[in-house]
């Protein structure tokens, strides 16, 4: 106002000017959402390779998972993770990603990293390591013969309840620039995370063996069946800590006669092995009376366990092999489990097709059918539970025909490698735990 008493006007920004303050400001603003939205990248990475880590159920498996979702987060070329021994000073396991064919094949002689150089230093000062010239640093000790030559190194270590368990070592960022401290700082997360994942596994790891271990109890050791030959075999299922309720049973009777079971109880968890175990030895007191057919006995069972027992749904085949004339008689019945296959001499494979009975624990007024037929010399017979067959993929014919391929395959060889290959080579997609039962009868 005095100015312009004074007769001089206000001065007032020109336009150009606030232009250019716009722009400047706008560009501020860009940077900043970059940024944030850069970071909100990185937390989603993070939380995506968390997740990924978290999914694995075997200790490789999360080993090298750890490396390469590293790898990821701060666009590394090349990961490695090195696991310490129980001394904690060198490495017992070393996982790379990263390396090119070419490059595996050059470093095949060189063997495990000693934990020297940069490596070593981590090893021994367990402090985030970020490098920017590995040949520069103090503790660099060379690379091997046919070692690709980096330049940049971000190392972390892991932890695992409080101790060191190993290193985690990236190198070379793919746009060329060295690790910054937001490299940095993710990857420390995720190694937290890392110690997190495969402590669980190993919890995982321990139950699935106690698991296993409780359920092998369960089952019997084979008894002397001269003049046949025997062998079984059980698999759990792939998924840790499951319990199965799958069992066999073979028991010598009286006049050379022999009683085949065959069996599986509903549900994966300790409830459903004991009344695996429970329906077992019932049956195995059951089969002594010789008087009744297995259909009867399996009549019997079904009303013991509705009467005494929380009765699970339970699928199951009881057979008995007799004398007849020179030869050999099956007899059989099916309470809803999957039939028996025969495979002669000459490798003629077929399934023992019969009328099925229910599964024990739906209804036990329903009649149990008894089926028979003769056995040629050297015959095998194979008792198995739906976990050989079973493929969500695959419909149910189509896996009972590759399991018959299978079994003409491998016919010739003695009957412990002969369940081995079936249990190795089986159609299931392993999601249920499986038992095999094969018996064979003698020559003429």
């Amino acid at each position: 106002m005095a100015e312009e008493r004074q007769g001089r006007p206000l001065r007032r920004p020109r336009l150009p000017d606030l232009h250019v303050r716009l722009r400047s400001e706008l560009g501020r603003i860009d940077e900043q959402l970059r940024a944030m939205q850069s970071s909100m990248d990185r937390l989603q990475g993070l939380l995506d390779a968390v997740l990924a880590i978290s999914r694995e159920v075997e200790l490789p498996g999360v080993l090298h998972r750890i490396v390469t979702a590293a790898m990821d987060l701060v666009g590394a070329r090349y990961g490695a993770l090195g696991v310490l021994d129980a001394s904690g000073e060198r490495l017992e396991q070393f996982i790379s990603a990263g390396l090119s064919d070419e490059e595996r094949t050059a470093l095949a002689n060189a063997g495990l990293p000693r934990g020297r150089g940069v490596l070593g230093h981590l090893i021994r000062y367990p402090d985030p390591l970020r490098i920017v010239d590995i040949q520069g640093h103090p503790a660099s000790a060379g690379f091997p013969p046919g070692h690709p030559r980096l330049t940049t190194l971000l190392g972390v270590a892991i932890t695992v309840r409080g101790e060191i368990y190993g290193d985690l070592y990236l190198s070379e960022r793919l746009d060329g620039q060295p690790f910054d401290v937001h490299d940095e700082n993710v990857v420390a997360a995720l190694a937290g995370a890392a110690g997190i994942a495969i402590e669980n596994v190993r919890l995982f790891e321990r139950i699935r063996v106690g698991a296993e271990q409780f359920q092998r109890l369960l089952l019997p050791t084979l008894p002397d069946l001269r003049p046949f030959t025997a062998a079984a075999i059980y698999r759990p299922a792939a998924e840790p800590s499951q319990l199965g309720g799958d069992w066999y049973d073979a028991i010598p009777l009286p006049d050379d006669v022999v009683a085949i079971v065959i069996g599986d109880v509903g549900g994966h968890d300790l409830q459903a092995a004991a009344a695996m175990a429970a329906t077992r030895n019932m049956l195995r007191a059951l089969v002594f009376d010789q008087s009744s057919p297995p259909g009867a006995i399996l009549a019997q069972l079904d009303r013991t366990l509705e009467t005494i027992t929380n009765n699970r749904v339970t699928t199951t085949t009881l057979a008995r092999i007799e004398p007849e004339g020179p030869g050999w008689r099956l007899c059989w019945s099916t309470a809803g489990h999957v039939p028996p296959l025969l495979v002669t001499r000459d490798r003629h494979v077929v399934y023992l097709l019969g009328e099925p009975g229910l599964p024990l624990g739906v209804d036990t007024g329903q009649p149990r059918p008894d089926h028979s037929r003769p056995l040629p010399p050297e015959a095998t017979v194979v008792f198995f539970t739906d976990g050989l067959i079973e493929h969500p993929a695959h419909p149910i014919d189509e896996s009972l025909s590759e399991l018959a391929g299978l079994a003409a395959v491998h016919a010739g060889l003695p009957l412990p490698e002969f369940v081995q290959a079936l249990a190795d080579h089986h159609p299931s997609d392993g999601h249920d735990d499986m038992a095999i039962l094969a018996l064979r009868t003698p020559p003429v």
